[in-house]
């Protein structure tokens, strides 16, 4: 990448001044080393007998161990570019919740008897915890409590209210013993209620206080969160399986901690074998099992392509719970148990999927990870891997992040523009109903530091289940997550990522002949946008991008063409030019786009349930009364749209 060559002295000079002030003369440094080829880094460590780690063709780079000496002889030859001696990268994408003094958790699942409800709580602190309230509300048809107790500790039954449907209870010094460990929450109702224990859960809300600052609250409940993973409901997937597209004929590439090969993720719907390629990353070679000892890189292929059988009623429905049941898989290791990976062996990965390419005829790259951008797009060495690869015809899908919802906290390698960011939304546990669907907080939104606009699109990322290997970290480190069936339940943009790579492999088993940009085009152009009621966008394009992502909508409306408009990735890659979004950032780091205050509703987005905001044009339009127009300062044509897609859609009923 000879455009790195301007700017060597520059970025020589920043970072020895950084590193031989930090390392001492015998400490061993692990150096990426970029210039005129990577055959031309390999002979300079060699020549100053250093160790090569890794050989980045790719990137015309090379990893090598070496000590300072060593560096600063090789850092005189004006073959080296660049180096960079930090090489740690963030671990994957899992969302958790935003850190605070609250050290306890509960358990997904409330279990239920015909008169009782228990609920586990977990205590993930040193320090013993001691409930100080519980606020409950229940069907009044069940009655009022009539015993209460957490943990070993029963509550007075004197104290407890005769009131059905609600109780607030403070509760005494004497009156609960703290707890190590897990503990339940246990109450019992003066009324029998035989209904099945999901629904009972959405119909109760119960939080209980560990003192001020920590309260637990219990969540709703999917009906049948073992038999139905729903999301394929959600993204349209599930009707497509029932035509037979499922992926077939289409590989995607996993690049994570590895897989567990359950017979969901390593058998298609037929069950025939379709992991067809195991890389290490870590250690540089090909392997017969990439164990995943993380867990999170298993429930990333679960969500894409599990091929598990969706059960309602405990019949089949004819539909898989993964996107994608029947897409052939590569799996890339580059995080390890704690989900650390190095910035080396992630771009040793991606150089691999690429070498491999027509060998497994690989199509599509999952990244369902995002690290805090250190460079400009062009200079983040995974950014350039990257590039390289949608350049070899692979689509390549990124999670945005879970850094929001401050603006410009999308990771990399999602701030690559040529590339497909996804952003998360959550379907409040309600698959079936889109108006409570709504964008959560911690979706990183954009702009991109070279103001482009991302994500892409969002998509279901919220309380997402699939499969992962018992005795992984996650389910060690998050055991209130993992169901009673044994599924682990996830939040965050890496399994809104996930879910996209799924439905790009329905698309190309539709269409093998597209590209990555019209894949990108198709996806972008026919997203259903958050419209308000008075016709603005109840989220800006930072946040929601094009908007929600439709696989239906796509297959019928998609375009073709304008996947990346306006940028060049040959010059890119060549370093002939780079490019900046249309984006406006000032220095004092506020962001905005021209003709934003216009597009952009007064009202705030609500969270959960709103009689404001929706989903799509369709829906917007099909909600006003029949003699609406369009107000004439309004900058967008809602009415216009609508009717050329419904012209659009009536001729394609009318083909043979």
């Amino acid at each position: 990448m000879k455009y790195l060559a301007p700017m060597r002295a520059t970025l020589i000079a920043m970072t020895c001044a950084v590193s031989f002030t930090a390392n001492s003369e015998e400490q061993p440094l692990h150096v990426m080393l970029q210039g005129e080829s990577a055959d031309a880094m390999a002979a300079l460590v060699a020549t100053h007998k250093g160790e090569i780690t890794h050989q980045l063709p790719i990137i015309d780079a090379v990893g090598a161990q070496l000590n300072r000496q060593q560096l600063e002889a090789i850092l005189v030859s004006d073959k080296v570019h660049r180096y960079i001696d930090d090489l740690a990268f963030d671990p994957p994408d899992e969302y958790t919740e935003p850190s605070s003094d609250c050290n306890v958790a509960g358990y997904l699942q409330l279990e239920f008897s015909p008169d009782s409800m228990r609920w586990r709580l977990i205590n993930k602190s040193d320090a013993p915890a001691k409930a100080t309230q519980i606020d409950m509300t229940w069907p009044a048809a069940w009655g009022a409590v009539t015993r209460a107790s957490v943990g070993d500790s029963n509550v007075a039954a004197d104290t407890l209210p005769n009131t059905p449907g609600k109780m607030s209870l403070a509760l005494s010094q004497t009156t609960t013993t703290p707890f190590s460990g897990t503990a339940h929450l246990e109450i019992e109702f003066a009324n029998k209620d035989d209904a099945p224990s999901p629904e009972r859960q959405n119909k109760v809300s119960a939080a209980i206080h560990f003192g001020e600052n920590c309260k637990v609250e219990s969540p709703p409940a999917y009906p049948d969160n073992h038999n139905d993973f729903y999301y394929a409901t959600v993204a349209g997937a599930d009707s497509l399986h029932l035509h037979d597209i499922r992926g077939a004929g289409v590989t995607v590439a996993v690049l994570d901690s590895g897989l567990w090969e359950h017979d969901h993720l390593s058998l298609n719907t037929q069950g025939q074998p379709r992991v067809l390629g195991r890389y290490d990353a870590i250690n540089g070679r090909e392997v017969d099992e990439a164990f995943d000892e993380s867990g999170h890189g298993s429930h990333m292929t679960s969500i894409l392509g599990n091929s598990g059988p969706t059960l309602r009623n405990g019949k089949p429905t004819g539909s898989f719970k993964g996107i994608a049941p029947d897409a052939n898989l590569v799996t890339i290791k580059a995080f390890n148990v704690e989900g650390q990976g190095g910035m080396l062996d992630i771009v040793r990965g991606v150089q691999w999927a690429i070498d491999n390419r027509e060998k497994f005829d690989i199509r599509v790259l999952n990244l369902s990870f995002a690290s805090r951008p250190r460079w400009p797009y062009f200079l983040d060495p995974v950014n350039q891997a990257v590039m390289r690869a949608w350049q070899a015809g692979i689509v390549v899908v990124a999670a945005a992040g879970n850094e929001g919802p401050e603006l410009m906290s999308v990771g990399s390698p999602g701030n690559l523009p040529y590339i497909i960011t996804v952003g998360a939304i959550t379907d409040s546990w309600t698959p079936l109903d889109r108006s409570d669907d709504y964008l959560p907080d911690f979706s990183s939104r954009g702009p991109t530091p070279s103001a482009h606009i991302k994500p892409d699109i969002v998509a279901p990322g919220g309380h997402m289940t699939g499969l992962t290997r018992p005795g992984s970290s996650l389910t060690k480190d998050y055991p209130e997550y993992v169901l009673d069936t044994g599924e682990f339940v996830m939040t965050g943009s890496s399994q809104a990522a996930a879910l996209v790579s799924g439905l790009v492999a329905l698309l190309l088993q539709l269409e093998p002949e597209l590209t990555p940009d019209d894949v990108k085009c198709m996806l972008t152009s026919t997203a259903d946008l958050a419209i308000n009621h008075d016709g603005l966008l109840s989220y800006s394009p930072f946040e929601q991008g094009q908007g929600y992502v439709s696989i239906t909508r796509a297959i019928t409306l998609g375009r073709r063409g304008c996947g990346n408009e306006g940028l060049s990735l040959a010059d890119d890659i060549a370093g002939q030019d780079h490019f900046q979004g249309p984006a406006i950032i000032t220095d004092e780091g506020d962001t905005s786009l021209p003709g934003l205050e216009l597009m952009l509703s007064p009202f705030p987005a609500e969270k959960g349930r709103s009689d404001t905001r929706v989903w799509g044009i369709k829906s917007h339009v099909e909600r006003l009364p029949p003699d609406a127009k369009e107000p004439p300062d309004s900058p967008f044509q809602w009415l216009q749209i609508y009717e050329m897609e419904r012209r659009q859609i009536e001729q394609l009923g009318k083909q043979p």
